[in-house]
């Protein structure tokens, strides 16, 4: 019989969240760009969204910009986005400020110092709730001028003070070790009455003359045809915005009139809103803000939030409306982050919505560092060189299952087991000559998530041919489903380079797993434990038991101990072999839950494993095969 490992005890676990982070490279290899290909950004040659936010350094003292960029980035958030106000920076014609609280150069390196990106808004003009949209009140000497439009004397003015803030700017950007990612040309000009393209057209021109032609520039406009057929212009990439209000499927795909290709963005997601003198505070609903958001990222689009942190219009700095209505001091905005900077609910809601989707990218960019393949229809383990283990098939909802609607596998073609999601929320599982029908609900947009798990190739018999994946089509509600995303899954790999080395200790690797009730989405989940050397005799043999734990895989120490389905039966216990155990160092152990893990956030002693001396291996069955194809409802919780 086996040594027992010192005695049973109880390992307990953490969920883990995959993360990885990269040393900073060489200026002249950083590079930020569109992959029309795949509809993405590339930063230095891989996959890239963004979540920002939007603060803007004219609102917020100097003093403070440390402490609001710090609370920015703790939300998870990879970037900000700030406006700079021309007629902040040139109050009188050729007087220009760029010191203490007007130092943006200071703001952007500071940004890039705490590890934010930087998306850039340098007008001209850049409405902003700001006097005058941010254009100085000293153009209008001229009374005839005609302002956002290619009158001379508007031009040269604008030509004068891009020749002044833009060469500033250049060695920001990120191809020059900066920060700044995109710059932003105008502002919503799709809105105004001028609608001159020979203005946009001269400033792409001085745009790209000052920043180079490697930086990408974009336009913002709300998401209506009007608009963009007014403020989108060839050599600028189109983006939009909108809040909780519009419908998310419908403004993507305004902006893809527009950019039929490239990275789906949402340059202003609206927080909350703007005040007037005289009004109720504006207020827009968390659960809106969270549920919108969450929608948006899963869509795999970049998203900025406007406001993330409002500030203030000091002095004399804010703007007005039509008809006039003017904006008070205070530009709270009801953002996520206080006028005063504290954390608001809202700020702990969309940081989880943040920290849960940003935790579903940085898996599949590490679990599949290639990329995804794209095909009309779905493809085989074989066919995508996966040969054990589990692929990710991803693809959009063609109509709108505001009622449960029927996912099926006609044709039995779930080889074995997938573990279906909609924009995240759990569905159910599918199981070959078991459940091959499983009523789902979403929007029509949402994305569809199937994980699939290869559980093992007969071995017997005329079938020992056994193609696993999604060997044949899926339907919803009758209609075959396609335009498939298929990720094939390197867990090995991910266990080896990004998990093993875990020691517990680093809480930023570290988050609570999202779960119903009942289930949670499959999750990798870490421990460790030491062994003690001044013992003789040890290590020994012994198993590994999963009290409250469903189905999934076991690594110790990168080695892979194998599947573990206790729910199941009959086997309760996995054998680990002595050799693989270690006195010299901790040892780590990864679980891979796939159904329902035991870990509860007020008693996380239940989020353990156990090792016992005896193997368990003849419980009772708990699983009976059925006669015939039934539906299977369950609730699963967070992905990865």
């Amino acid at each position: 019989m086996p040594g027992a490992l010192v005695r049973t005890f109880s390992l307990l676990l953490a969920p883990l969240f995959l993360c990885c982070a990269s040393g900073l490279r060489n200026a002249s290899w950083k590079t930020f760009e569109i992959d029309y290909s795949r509809d993405r950004f590339l930063k230095d040659g891989q996959p890239f969204r963004y979540i920002s936010g939007s603060i803007h350094y004219s609102r917020v003292p100097r003093f403070y910009w440390k402490d609001r960029l710090l609370k920015m980035k703790m939300a998870g958030l990879n970037a900000i986005q700030t406006y700079v106000p021309w007629n902040f920076h040139e109050p009188q014609p050729g007087n220009y400020q760029f010191a203490e609280d007007h130092d943006v150069e200071y703001f952007i390196q500071l940004a890039h110092e705490l590890g934010l990106l930087v998306i850039l808004r340098p007008g001209p003009y850049i409405c902003a709730e700001w006097d005058m949209g941010g254009l100085p009140a000293w153009l209008l000497e001229k009374e005839s001028i005609i302002l956002r439009s290619s009158d001379p004397d508007y031009l040269a003015a604008v030509d004068k003070w891009l020749g002044v803030i833009l060469p500033k700017m250049k060695p920001l950007l990120y191809q020059n070790g900066g920060p700044i990612i995109t710059v932003q040309v105008e502002n919503e000009y799709g809105s105004y009455v001028t609608c001159d393209h020979n203005y946009l057209r001269f400033l792409l021109k001085r745009f790209r003359y000052h920043l180079g032609d490697d930086v990408v520039l974009f336009t913002t406009d709300g998401a209506q045809e009007e608009f963009l057929q007014c403020g989108a212009l060839q050599g600028l990439y189109t983006t939009v915005d909108f809040g909780t209000g519009h419908n998310i499927t419908a403004a993507f795909l305004m902006q893809r009139k527009s950019e039929p290709k490239g990275p789906l963005i949402n340059s202003e997601f609206y927080t909350g809103w703007l005040d007037h003198w005289g009004e109720p505070h504006s207020t827009v609903k968390t659960e809106k803000v969270a549920s919108s958001l969450y929608d948006i990222l899963a869509r795999g689009a970049n998203v900025n939030l406007y406001m993330f942190m409002g500030g203030t219009n000091f002095a004399y700095w804010n703007g007005a409306n039509t008809p006039y209505a003017a904006q008070p001091t205070s530009y709270d905005y009801d953002a996520p982050l206080s006028e005063a900077g504290d954390l608001t609910e809202k700020y702990f809601v969309l940081r989880k919505v943040i920290q849960k989707l940003k935790t579903v990218e940085a898996a599949l960019d590490i679990l599949c560092p290639s990329g995804p393949i794209k095909s009309l229809y779905p493809l085989t383990f074989i066919q995508v060189k996966q040969y054990f283990g589990f692929v990710l098939y991803r693809t959009t909802l063609p109509q709108d299952c505001s009622s449960p609607t029927p996912l099926s596998s006609p044709l039995n073609g779930v080889h074995d087991r997938a573990y279906v999601s909609v924009d995240g929320v759990p569905q159910g599982i599918l199981e070959r000559n078991s459940v091959i029908t499983l009523n789902i609900m979403g929007k029509a947009g949402a994305t569809l998530d199937l994980l699939v798990e290869n559980m093992g190739r007969v071995n017997y018999g005329k079938y020992i041919n056994d193609f696993k994946g999604l060997v044949s089509n899926l339907t919803l509600n009758s209609s075959i489903l396609t335009g498939w995303t298929i990720f094939p899954l390197d867990t090995e790999d991910a266990v080896y380079s990004h998990l093993g080395g875990w020691d517990g200790q680093d809480d930023s690797y570290r988050g609570k797993a999202h779960s119903s009730s009942n289930y949670t989405l499959p999750a990798f989940y870490v421990g460790n434990f030491s062994i003690f050397s001044g013992i003789p005799d040890l290590p020994q043999d012994t198993f590994i038991q999963f009290p409250g734990w469903t189905k999934g895989q076991v690594w110790i120490n990168g080695f892979n101990l194998g599947r573990y389905w206790p729910a199941r039966g009959p086997q309760m216990t996995l054998f680990v072999p002595r050799h693989i155990l270690k006195t010299s160092t901790p040892n780590t152990v990864i679980v891979l839950e796939l159904e329902h893990a035991p870990c509860d956030d007020n008693d996380p002693k239940l989020c353990a494993v156990k090792f016992v001396d005896r193997p368990v291996i003849s419980a009772a069955v708990t699983h009976n095969r059925p006669s015939k194809p039934v539906s299977q409802h369950s609730w699963l919780g967070d992905m990865w």
